[in-house]
Formats: C-alpha cells, sequence, structure tokens
C-alpha cells in the first residue's frame, strides 16, 4: 500500500462514527417539509418572502407594513434557501437544520481540544461522544427543525464560546511553553498564531450573534467570559484585554452590515421598536404577553437535554460536590498532567482532568439561566443558548459512565440511535396530524382547488397567524399592520360592503361556524373543517 493510499483510508475504529453522523444529517433534514407549525414560523418565513420577492435585503415587512421585531439573520438564510429551492417549508427550515449542526459541530471541535481516551477504547475521543449526545437531546432537534431566532442565536454563541476557550486553553499552553523549555520558535509560533485565529472568531461570531437576535449576542459572551475568569479566580490575559479595542470593532463591523443600512433608511422609528420596545419593554415588562414564574427556565432546560436528563444531574452534582473544594495545577489539560484531585466520577481510566472545562460549561450555563429568569417575557426557546453548556456537563458524565463497562458503552450508544428512531416516527406518523390542525395550509389549500384563488381572507373570533404564509397579501389588517379580528357576522357584512360586495373567504374556529350558518345577512358554504377551524366561502345575501 503507498503512502498516499494509507493517508486516505478511513480507520476501521472511524466507521461507526461516520455512520452515526450521516444518521444525524439525515435526522435533521428529515420532515422539514410539514406544514409551518405555531405563529412565529409562519410569520418570520413571511417576512423573508417579502423580502425575497421585494429583492430587498435590509428591511423587514409582513403584508407590507415594516417588521421590526428581530434583526435579519434568519431571513437572509431563508431568502438563501428560497433562491436556491423555491419557496416552501423545507426552505424555510432549511437555516435552522444547518446552524443545529453547526452548534453540534462547534463542540465537537471544543472536545477535539480535550485528547480524552481510555484505556480500553483508545479510538473513542471525547469530541465525539459530546457531538452524539448534543445531537439527540431533544432541545437541539426541536429547535433546528423550527423557523425561528433560537436556534440561530444558539449557533452563533455556541462557536463564539467554544472559540474562546479554545484562545484560553491555547494561551495558557504557551505560557507554559515559554516558562518550561525553550522550544523552537517554530512551535511558539504555530501556538500564537492558533491562540489569534481562535481569539479572532470569538469577536466574529459575537458580530454573527448580534445578526442573530439583537444585544444578548455580545452581552451574554462578555458576561460569561468575565464570570468564567471569576470562578477560575485568575485576571483576563493581557492579550484578552487588549483584543478588547480591535475585537468590538470587529463584531461591530460585521453587525453593521445590517444595523448600519437599517439605521439609515429608518432612522428614529427602527431603534425605537427594535432596541427600545423589542429589547428593554419584552424584558422588564408583560407588554408582549409572555408572563411565566421565576423558576421557569429551571425545569424547561433540563428538559430539552431529554434523554440524557438523569447524567445532566450526575454532572451537576459532581461540580457542585468538588469543584469548590480543590484546586487543579493550571493548564493541566494542556501540559498532559494528570490531577488526582478532581476527575470524572466512576472513572478511573480516563486520562484527562475536566475542571477548567466543567467552570467554563457552568459560567456558560449559569448566564443565560438568570438573566431570563428575571425578564419579564419568557418563552421556552429562550434558554436555548444555556443548552450546549448542558449538554458539555452531560457529555462528561455520560463518558465517565461508558468506561466501566461494554455494555453501559452499548446502552448509550442505543439510547441516541433510540431518540433519533423515535424522532423520525414522530415525524412521519403524528407530527403530521398535529400540523393538520394547528395549521391552515389545507383550508386554503381546498379554497384554491375550488376556484376562490383571490378572494380576501376574514378571520372571526381569532387571528391566524399561520395563514400569514399560507394566504399571503389576502388579509384583513388595522392601520398598524395587525390582523384585524372580526368579533360578529355584522362586521363580516361590513366588510364585504367595503369590497363593493365582493365575496370573501372566512376563517372562524368551528364554536362559532354556527353564526356564519344561520345568519340571515350573509349565504355562506363551508368548504372544510380541520377539527378547530372552518374555512367558509361568505356573500353578502
Amino acid at each position: 500500500m503507498t503512502k498516499i493510499d494509507s493517508a486516505f483510508r478511513i480507520p476501521r475504529s472511524a466507521i461507526p462514527w461516520l455512520l452515526f453522523a450521516a444518521v444525524i444529517v439525515f435526522v435533521y433534514f428529515f420532515g422539514l417539509t410539514i406544514p409551518l407549525l405555531g405563529p412565529d414560523e409562519p410569520r418570520y418565513s413571511q417576512v423573508a418572502r417579502e423580502m425575497f420577492e421585494r429583492g430587498d435585503w435590509v428591511t423587514p415587512t409582513l403584508g407590507g407594513f415594516h417588521w421590526f421585531e428581530k434583526p435579519a439573520l434568519l431571513y437572509w438564510l431563508q431568502i438563501a434557501a428560497y433562491n436556491l429551492f423555491g419557496v416552501s417549508e423545507f426552505s424555510a427550515r432549511f437555516g435552522s437544520a444547518l446552524f443545529g449542526l453547526g452548534t453540534i459541530l462547534s463542540l465537537w471541535i471544543l472536545g477535539r481540544h480535550f485528547p480524552a481516551k481510555t484505556q480500553r477504547r483508545q479510538e473513542n475521543s471525547f469530541a465525539n461522544w459530546l457531538a452524539l449526545i448534543t445531537a439527540s437531546s431533544i432541545g437541539i432537534i426541536v429547535f433546528s427543525r423550527g423557523a425561528s431566532f433560537d436556534i440561530i442565536l444558539t449557533f452563533p454563541m455556541t462557536a463564539a464560546m467554544v472559540s474562546f476557550y479554545i484562545f484560553d486553553l491555547t494561551l495558557r499552553d504557551a505560557e507554559a511553553q515559554s516558562k518550561e523549555t525553550t522550544a523552537s520558535q517554530a512551535i511558539s509560533a504555530s501556538l500564537h498564531l492558533h491562540v489569534s485565529v481562535s481569539l479572532f472568531a470569538f469577536y466574529f461570531f459575537i458580530g454573527v450573534a448580534l445578526l442573530a437576535k439583537g444585544l444578548v449576542g455580545i452581552v451574554f459572551p462578555f458576561a460569561i467570559v468575565g464570570f468564567y475568569y471569576l470562578l477560575s479566580w485568575r485576571l483576563p490575559s493581557r492579550t484578552f484585554i487588549l483584543s478588547l479595542v480591535w475585537g468590538t470593532l470587529v463584531a461591530a463591523l460585521v453587525a453593521a452590515t445590517w444595523y448600519l443600512p437599517m439605521y439609515q433608511r429608518h432612522g428614529w422609528e427602527f431603534i425605537d421598536e427594535f432596541f427600545i420596545q423589542h429589547h428593554f419593554q419584552r424584558y422588564t415588562s408583560n407588554k408582549y404577553f409572555h408572563p411565566q414564574p421565576f423558576y421557569f427556565f429551571f425545569w424547561v432546560l433540563p428538559l430539552m437535554t431529554i434523554p440524557w436528563l438523569p447524567f445532566l444531574v450526575v454532572g451537576l452534582w459532581d461540580f457542585g460536590k468538588k469543584m469548590f473544594h480543590h484546586r487543579e495545577t493550571e493548564n493541566t489539560e494542556n501540559a498532559g498532567r494528570q490531577s488526582s484531585d478532581l476527575r470524572v466520577s466512576s472513572s478511573p481510566n480516563l486520562a484527562f482532568s475536566p475542571a477548567p472545562l466543567l467552570r467554563f460549561a457552568v459560567a456558560w450555563l449559569m448566564v443565560p439561566l438568570v438573566f431570563f429568569s428575571f425578564s419579564g417575557s419568557k418563552l421556552p426557546g429562550y434558554i436555548l443558548p444555556a443548552l450546549p453548556p448542558a449538554m458539555i456537563l452531560t457529555a462528561v458524565a455520560v463518558f465517565g459512565f461508558i468506561q466501566k463497562s461494554e455494555i453501559r458503552y452499548r446502552i448509550v450508544q442505543a439510547a441516541a440511535i433510540a431518540t433519533l428512531v423515535v424522532v423520525v416516527a414522530l415525524l412521519l406518523f403524528v407530527v403530521p396530524r398535529f400540523a393538520d390542525v394547528d395549521s391552515v395550509k389545507d383550508l386554503i389549500a381546498t379554497a384554491t382547488q375550488n376556484g376562490y384563488v383571490n378572494e380576501n381572507v376574514l378571520t372571526l373570533h381569532t387571528v391566524s397567524h399561520n395563514a400569514e404564509f399560507y394566504a399571503p397579501g389576502r388579509l384583513l389588517r388595522d392601520s398598524k399592520g395587525k390582523q384585524k379580528k372580526l368579533l360578529g357576522v355584522t362586521e363580516v357584512l361590513d366588510e364585504i360592503k367595503k369590497n363593493n360586495g365582493e365575496s370573501v373567504l372566512v376563517l372562524v374556529p368551528l364554536e362559532y361556524l354556527s353564526q356564519l350558518r344561520d345568519s340571515t345577512m350573509v349565504r355562506s358554504k363551508v368548504l372544510k373543517e380541520n377539527g378547530e377551524f372552518a374555512i367558509v366561502y361568505v356573500q353578502a345575501k
């Protein structure tokens, strides 16, 4: 066998992990074609469609009205997918699936910097297990399938934090080498290049995070880094302090690709709606009607780690029990020295000490958890940026667990595969039935099949955010651009008269359907019901 053949030959031990990777990619892109669900997916997808149709990459609109709630990164991903695949549910979710896989890849890269191998299975690195555990966690799976901003923020946040930790790890390694040896300048130069690239990536991804969901994209990374230094009882390095000047400029330049043209076009309107209303008022009040108790995220976050929740508990327990009672020698991981004061629980053969990584993960987890717990508005997806560090804690516990026996090793792999199989089964047999009820796609499609393609779509005793995507340009709106909810047949008749007596389609909850059927003012024909809503063709008598 030639040297070239040997270099490109895949080791037999890597084949199972490559198969895992292929299955994960398949699952993350499988079933993205189901109808858009909830209030957010169809609205965000329609905003991107309107920008796509206008050829405008700057100003988000919904129904032709300005929509300044969120930054543009999700819309850009959707517009790019619309260009590639056409306007569809798959295109609307494609970027989210990519960013979910990007989150997993970022954690795999982090794991590669910990050469944790066991005496029994030298081929199984911590990186592979961290990626597998993350990819099979229910929170990452679910939010990677949604056309919403939560995973769009989580990926650049994860990439930024991984970049910082690699920078910190490499810098400490370089400092240790400079003190202990007079190694070649080539090695030193390589380490310093690694430091510079990692630090640049940290600030670059902060800029991307600003484009993903606003100010939390820069607040969280700096708060996490500060908390990590505090937990480590260390001051920031001189290199990091000096980088704050040029690094913040890098982040600002990345973010300016959207913020600057938005401000130039819309001025105070943009500042007021985007920053004042949808940042500060959303955080400090219940203006947007999402109240939850303070402890809401303390139970939502653990549920996102299913099926690995028991291991998260073990990981947190080990951290709480040992972290504040032991101090580890600096650069334990980098210099390859074993530390006897802190090992993974029940892992006598584990060849690395994870104390700095656990400190970093806890700092990363606590910042968004505490921040959002004080928010006046709470939705489950808000806490998603805290899930990657939770998976680090979980994976460390899992990695310790599998060292005991072959059976444990196989059980964990089987649990991961079983989770992915269950997800595919749900997408095949359960989710479509739920989508048929939650979405108005089939209702609008039925009306179209009956030839009602131009009629305005009114909403009686309800507001259908789902219809934003499936009945674009046909919904009734008030002067501020919000959907107008009609409260009786008289109001439906008034809208028909305003439209010169033209017939309309009405979306109505089934409990109010009799109002149209029994009315003496209009003629109505029920076109289809989906178990929750009906679509009705209505004419004035």
